[in-house]
């Protein structure tokens, strides 16, 4: 069994952002040389997530009102009083959740239609990772 793996680095120009990472993922998994197998794909801090869906900009903005709407930036958080102002981000990570897990059948990303993974940042204008784990033969 092979396994690869390789970092994605990202310093968002705003505090919340959604980046369409597909042909990054898709880039680790062809230089790895796995055929058959599967690829991990997780966040490394706790307020951003990856997730797979629709690359629709419509869309996006949906997801995006509605963990607002879920998990709005509040000011009484318990989590600020450590100093800290990220509350709503937290929370909005639990939702999306941290890593996805994608097939990979003939050296491809097994995908269905329009599915995309992407990265979606809640904490951003600061340095933060991914990780790419590609397993199989």
């Amino acid at each position: 069994m092979k396994f690869a793996t390789e970092y994605l680095e990202f310093n968002t120009r705003k505090q919340r952002e959604y980046i369409n990472i597909t042909d990054k993922v898709e880039a680790v998994v062809r230089k790895s040389g796995v055929k058959e197998g599967m690829v991990l794909v997780s966040a490394m801090h706790i307020t951003a997530g990856v997730y797979v869906n629709d690359a629709e900009s419509g869309l996006i903005q949906d997801i995006d009102d509605w963990l607002e709407g879920i998990a709005p930036y509040r000011d009484d958080y318990r989590h600020h009083r450590t100093g800290e102002t990220n509350g709503d981000a937290h929370l909005k990570s639990l939702v999306v959740h941290h890593e996805v897990i994608v097939p990979i059948t003939n050296g491809g990303l097994d995908f269905g239609p329009w599915q995309q993974i992407y990265y979606a940042e809640f904490d951003g204008q600061r340095r933060k990772r991914v990780i790419v784990k590609v397993m199989g033969e």
